[in-house]
């Protein structure tokens, strides 16, 4: 049995993008919504925090030098196109924000007292 014989084309095209489909697309259609929550500078300054919160934390009320650390970080990552900078290079960021050690190392916050930052126990 040929195409011909059954009634189909030599070449059959099956597009699935067109037909009715195509003219029923909901997001073409305006249908009103009961909040917008698209616009409004409430959403916009949202946004800005949430970008720059890490949302394992988002919860956490940050102090002023923590967001300006953030912040910094975030533009050195961005500036530089590394996505995940070493140690040294957060170092770098620190010294750019003027940090500098001024005191001698103190126990790390969690752990035993006899752990000190950056410092080898004795012995």
């Amino acid at each position: 049995m040929s195409n011909e014989e059954n009634g189909l084309p030599e070449v059959l095209v099956t597009d699935r993008r067109a037909g009715d489909r195509r003219g029923s697309d909901r997001r073409q259609q305006n249908t009103p919504v009961e909040i917008e929550r698209r616009k409004g500078s409430e959403r916009r300054h949202q946004g800005e925090r949430r970008r720059q919160v890490d949302p394992t934390t988002c919860e956490r009320d940050y102090t002023d030098e923590e967001i300006i650390f953030m912040k910094s970080m975030d533009q050195y990552k961005r500036d530089n196109r590394r996505p995940f900078p070493t140690w040294s290079e957060v170092l770098e960021v620190l010294h750019a924000l003027g940090y500098r050690k001024v005191a001698e190392a103190t126990a790390l916050p969690g752990l035993s007292p006899s752990t000190t930052r950056g410092v080898p126990p004795k012995g």
